[in-house]
């Protein structure tokens, strides 16, 4: 990490935060929390909203977890692809899909994949985040496609989770939270 990693010594932040930290995280403080913690305004809005992001909405898991992959093997933030693809996995995912998922992304990304493993919603799913990622417009070819698949509250929780990933990878990568 290209910070000190954050210490209740090198930098005071209230018992309330930590804890709520600790919590969400179920007891341990991850590297990427320990980065956060320097602010403690920015750590209070994170885990918040992260929390709510991950948490709280509604929608496939499975889904939004292929998506945050997606975003993580694009951006290079492999500590987050490691996370997630155990919960795309978690949730039902396979580890065909997530090989499926690298080799659509090595070969075009933008394109839909060619996958025979993947089912029409995995293809446009990981489409749409690679194009959310890399060029931050989407084509209408693309979002047409995800309207066939999703109404319009899981398009947002989709949209949102994508974004938020793409904050997230950019932190720990130009940190290089490892």
């Amino acid at each position: 990490m290209r910070l000190p990693e954050w210490t209740p010594e090198l930098k005071p932040q209230p018992e309330d935060l930590v804890q709520a930290v600790l919590q969400r995280r179920g007891g341990k403080l991850l590297p990427l929390d320990r980065g956060l913690l320097w602010s403690e305004p920015f750590t209070r809005g994170w885990n918040v909203f992260v929390k709510a992001v991950r948490m709280d909405m509604g929608g496939s898991k499975k889904l939004r977890e292929l998506a945050i992959s997606t975003v993580s093997l694009l951006t290079g933030a492999d500590f987050e692809y490691q996370a997630h693809s155990k919960e795309f996995l978690a949730q039902g995912g396979t580890q065909a899909e997530l090989d499926a998922m690298k080799d659509a992304l090595a070969d075009n990304p933008r394109a839909p994949a060619a996958s025979t493993t993947l089912g029409a919603i995995e293809k446009v799913v990981i489409q749409y985040a690679a194009q959310m990622t890399l060029d931050v417009k989407v084509h209408d070819t693309v979002f047409s496609e995800l309207k066939k698949h999703m109404d319009t509250t899981d398009i947002v929780e989709l949209t949102g989770a994508i974004a938020t990933y793409n904050m997230v990878a950019r932190f720990l990568v130009a940190l290089e939270i490892t």
